[in-house]
This record gives structure tokens, sequence and C-alpha cells, in this order.
């Protein structure tokens, strides 16, 4: 059976915006992002979402994001996208949330790249309110799966590495102490459970003790 993951009402969202308190009245292109960031933040509103703050791209972006912990960033971009992209992302490189970009900008030649930083979602043209909470939870899903890749990624390369220092230290066992293979390994795993430790642990403290001692 498909689990589906749906994201709670209650999610903390910060939205990343151009800075556009200082508008000449006469810059119609101007007011026209002014009114489509608007219209971003009330469909947020209405389908419920907790909207923490709305922050520029800015070099402070990192500090202020560790401050508010959003569980989700939405970055609503033109032209500029790449540049608040690339903001966004080292802002997050420490700290992964999941990001979800929207644009009424039609080159998308950067969409793989911005995919590849670590944006869950990019979406072109897809402010209407009814689209918003779907487009999250499709974001929130491939989020955590990707994060959960990643995890799995990183067990493994932990097994590897455990792997190689268990048969580092069998051997180091079998050479210094005339031990069988299954001797030395059955000396490593008892030793393992007698501390409470991992064998790879147990392992790479024998190691060191011998590179001390010589």
């Amino acid at each position: 059976m498909t689990t589906t993951t749906t994201i709670p009402q209650s999610l903390r969202l910060v939205v990343i915006a151009p800075d556009l308190c200082q508008v000449d009245a006469q810059d119609e292109a101007a007011l026209a992002l002014i009114e489509r960031s608007r219209q971003l933040r009330i469909g947020l509103l209405e389908g419920g979402f907790n909207l923490i703050a709305t922050l520029p791209a800015d070099t402070f972006l990192s500090e202020r994001l560790s401050q508010l912990q959003p569980d989700m960033i939405i970055v609503d971009a033109e032209s500029d996208a790449r540049d608040c992209l690339e903001h966004v992302v080292m802002a997050t490189r420490d700290e992964r949330r999941p990001i979800v970009l929207f644009t009424n900008d039609d080159d998308t030649s950067h969409v793989r790249d911005a995919v590849a930083a670590g944006v869950s979602a990019y979406i072109v043209a897809g402010l209407e309110p009814a689209r918003i909470r779907p487009i999250l939870d499709v974001a929130m899903a491939r989020f955590e799966h990707e994060q959960g890749l990643r995890r799995e990624l990183a067990d493994a390369k932990d097994e590897l590495q455990d792997r190689k220092t268990v048969d580092r230290a069998k051997a180091m066992l079998m050479q210094r102490q005339g031990l069988s293979e299954q001797q030395a390994y059955d000396k490593l795993r008892k030793t393992a459970m007698d501390k409470g430790l991992r064998m790879g642990d147990v392992a790479q403290r024998m190691l060191d003790a011998a590179e001390l001692l010589g």
C-alpha cells in the first residue's frame, strides 16, 4: 500500500521574496510583482499555513533562518530566481529544509540546477490558491523521500567503513596473536559485547592503540 505524506496546516513557513517596500508608483512591473507576492501570501494564509516571516534573499538569510527554524521555505522570485536560489541554498546547506520556488519567469533553463541544489518543487505560474496545498504536499513528500535516501546512503557508507576497519583489526590480531580469522573475529565481537560498543568502534580503538604503542 502506498503511503501519502500530507503536510499539517500548522506548518511553519518562511517566504523569501524581493524587497519591494520602496517602489515607484509608476513602475507597473514592480507593482505587478507586489500584487503577485501578496496573492502568494494570501494563498498560504487561506490554506491555513503558519506564515511566520517574509525575508529578503541577502547575506543575513542564514542567520535569520537559524533563528526562525521554519519547516519549509517558499521562494517568490522572478528574473532574479537564480541569484535568489543561490542565497537560499547557501543558507540551508547545513540545515536542509524543503524549498518550493514560485515564479512567473518562463526561463526554465536553470530548473535542473535548482533541483540538483535542493529545490523540492519549481513551479512556474502556479499561484492559484487551490494549487498551493497539493504543491506543498508533493514538495514535502519529495524532500522526506530524498532525506531517507541520504540517510540510507550515509548508513551504507558507515557500514562499509566499519567492515574495512574490522578487517584491518582482524588482520592485526591474526598477525600479532597468531589467531585464525574466526578467532580474531570472535575476540572483536566479544570485546564489543562486553563494552557495549559497535564492532567498528572496538576495531578502530584497537588499531589506534596498536599505532600508538608501535
